[in-house]
């Protein structure tokens, strides 16, 4: 893949503008209010892996009525977690969730630690989500890179039209490079270039003409080359396992008690497929097997 060699040597002339336009255009959601807590930060970050924020936010406000504290949601069984986890899919998510819940109430007195570190040792908590945290909740001095950063960032300043595939040293480098220096600034860079990634600079049709650092933008400079490296390959969800195991789930989750095999039989007819499903299911923990062939969400 080709790129420009990254510009770094004014990050300032970036942070200004893009800040600035975030002051103005930053969507009105419920985990960027005062009233979310470092609780609803975290819940939010969970949920939105992967996950559009119209999917999001209607499970995330009944989560947060039902569970507004961690330890609210760690008294429960960890299978009202993935009954309450809906279909945002990818629910291990969930299990994550539900055990940082526990990890808080047991080692941090019911209170999301604000020790970047602390985050990190949290289960399911990797580096992503501890400086989504730390800069979201506590307004720390972290770079927060998602995949609507990396693609700002690989278009602002490295001049490719889309980041690797997968997070790369020269990428968080390049993040830390361009943090501003003060904690309350540095807060505000991260949410305004994820913001600017989700409503402007956004993979498939970039609303440059909208963008606040066009001008700076090494891709738009360099005439817009297309993507020059490996294929970008769109992910399925018809047929494939996933789908499976989301339509196992879904009886599972509108059961009050145990379930039959038989009733799992009914929803899917290819009976390997379905078979490697549940199995999946069963090994991550999402579905409990019981005797006489019955199956159930985790209760421990």
């Amino acid at each position: 893949m080709t790129t420009t060699t990254p510009r770094t040597d004014a990050p300032a002339a970036l942070h200004t503008p893009v800040i600035d336009w975030f002051e103005t255009h930053a969507r009105d959601l419920p985990w960027r209010r005062p009233e979310a807590g470092p609780w609803g930060v975290m819940v939010s970050e969970f949920m939105l892996q992967q996950t559009p924020v119209s999917r999001v936010l209607p499970v995330y406000e009944q989560w947060l009525a039902r569970w507004p504290r961690p330890a609210d949601l760690a008294a429960e069984p960890p299978g009202e977690a993935v009954r309450a986890w809906g279909r945002l899919g990818y629910p291990r998510r969930a299990l994550r969730l539900h055990a940082a819940a526990a990890a808080i109430t047991e080692r941090h007195g019911g209170d999301v630690p604000r020790d970047h570190a602390k985050l990190l040792a949290l289960p399911g908590v990797g580096e992503y989500t501890a400086a989504a945290v730390a800069s979201f909740a506590y307004g720390q001095r972290h770079a927060v890179l998602d995949t609507n950063v990396r693609r700002v960032f690989a278009r602002a300043v490295s001049g490719a039209q889309y980041p690797p595939t997968a997070t790369t040293a020269a990428e968080r480098h390049l993040a830390r490079a361009l943090l501003p220096d003060d904690e309350p600034t540095a807060a505000a860079w991260a949410a305004a270039t994820m913001e600017l990634g989700a409503l402007v600079c956004t993979a498939r049709t970039p609303d440059c003409h909208r963008c606040p650092i066009a001008a700076h933008c090494a891709w738009r400079l360099a005439g817009s080359p297309a993507h020059d490296g490996p294929p970008r390959r769109g992910q399925t969800y018809a047929g494939t396992d996933r789908q499976v195991r989301g339509k196992l789930l879904a009886v599972l989750r509108e059961a009050v008690g145990p379930v039959p095999q038989s009733a799992l039989d009914a929803v899917w007819d290819e009976p390997v497929q379905r078979a490697r499903a549940l199995d999946g299911l069963v090994a991550d923990g999402l579905v409990e097997p019981l005797d006489g062939g019955e199956y159930r969400l985790p209760h421990a």
